[in-house]
């Protein structure tokens, strides 16, 4: 197999990784060459985190920024006639999935000699970063909405991070970071292409947890993609590596309010449709405009899987309904668990398939939301 690169998927222009990068020349957002995967012999069994897969990413990372990320458990519970597993990504040292990619993601830059970063978040992302670059000495500044949940600003303003609060949509403060970013590195949770290298040890982590079989069916809450496309990158190597013989359907929820992907899915196309857009209590999510839409689009076309656009009201039943089996999660989750009811009801899911529903975060984070949610 050739070298691994930067890849600009729609032209195939390729860039060196050695040199860093957020994006293409044309300001495109760029993948990494397809790579090889991992055998089961490959994994390092005395690592206790997502470190133990470090054989599958494009590089060797010599000196990680690392809390022990990853390995976080899946839990079965019944729901309605459905058996599903629930990953708990609060688990992580900031109590989210975004962990995973901001561990590689920041030790892959720092190794590249920046000391200084600069990320636009609504709240777990911004967490992540700041908490990691804490960890690993680097400089880092988070542009957020202005609407993020006082929890999750409270968070990256505790790591000592400078946060710069941003007015208008989630959009405005990704719009903000690249104005900047002519000053300090732009390390984007959704721009990073190492980011993606991170997410995937979502489905490693799942593969290995089965004795080394895929699930039949992931659910995972959708925005920017990261988790989504982490589990096809991930699952596509296993694939290619041999180690597994098909692969997982893969399905998207998203907030009514704001379901782009589901829009564009629905109608058959991988470019943007018109759909109204309105406040969410799934914040995490909100993004009207994904830059990896195209790629979304056909991971799920690819996999068989499907997206669910789920209406506020049914959030709300999704997290009282995982609140009362003992799980509390954020109402961006909340939106995965929700839409096991529609696929089920579709047909799309079946009770004597294996599962598994990414939860992404934790709802202490949202604590005063979910307070007004239920009263």
């Amino acid at each position: 197999m050739t070298k691994p690169s930067y890849i600009e998927p729609l032209s195939g222009t390729l860039y060196p990784l050695d040199q860093p990068r957020w994006c293409s020349d044309d300001r495109k957002p760029l993948m990494v060459t397809p790579l090889r995967g991992i055998s089961r012999d490959e994994i390092d069994r005395s690592v206790r985190s997502l470190w133990r897969y470090r054989a599958a990413l494009p590089v060797d990372i010599a000196s990680p920024i690392s809390m022990g990320e990853g390995c976080t458990p899946m839990v079965q519970k019944e729901w309605g006639e459905l058996r599903p597993y629930f990953k708990l990504e609060w688990f992580n040292p900031t109590a989210s999935f975004k962990d995973r990619g901001t561990t590689v993601m920041l030790s892959f830059i720092r190794q590249l000699g920046v000391n200084a970063v600069l990320e636009d978040s609504s709240g777990n992302g911004g967490a992540s970063v700041a908490a990691y670059g804490a960890a690993g000495g680097l400089k880092i500044k988070i542009l957020a909405p202005a609407s993020t949940s006082p929890m999750k600003i409270a968070q990256v303003r505790a790591y000592g991070a400078n946060i710069q609060l941003v007015e208008g949509p989630r959009e405005e403060s990704e719009a903000e970071a690249i104005r900047q970013s002519t000053e300090t590195f732009y390390s984007s949770h959704n721009w990073q292409p190492f980011f993606l290298e991170g997410t995937k040890s979502l489905a490693y982590e799942m593969w290995e947890d089965f004795g080394y079989s895929p699930p039949d069916n992931v659910v995972v809450p959708v925005g920017a993609g990261s988790s989504l496309l982490g589990c096809y990158l991930g699952f596509k190597e296993l694939l290619a590596a041999g180690q597994i013989a098909r692969m997982p359907k893969l399905f998207a929820s998203q907030p009514l309010n704001c379901s782009p992907l589901d829009a564009s899915f629905t109608a058959g196309v991988d470019t943007p449709v018109a759909r109204e857009v309105r406040k969410t209590i799934a914040e995490g999510t909100a993004i009207k405009s994904p830059l990896r839409l195209r790629q979304m689009v056909a991971a799920l076309k690819a996999t068989g899987g499907g997206t669910v656009a789920v209406p506020e009201e049914g959030i709300i039943a999704g997290l009282k309904k995982l609140a009362i089996t003992g799980l509390f999660p954020e109402p961006t989750s909340a939106s995965a668990a929700a839409a096991l009811d529609e696929l089920a009801q579709r047909g799309a899911i079946r009770p004597n398939e294996r599962t598994v529903v990414v939860i992404t975060g934790t709802g202490i984070k949202a604590a005063s939301l979910i307070t007004e949610i239920l009263g």
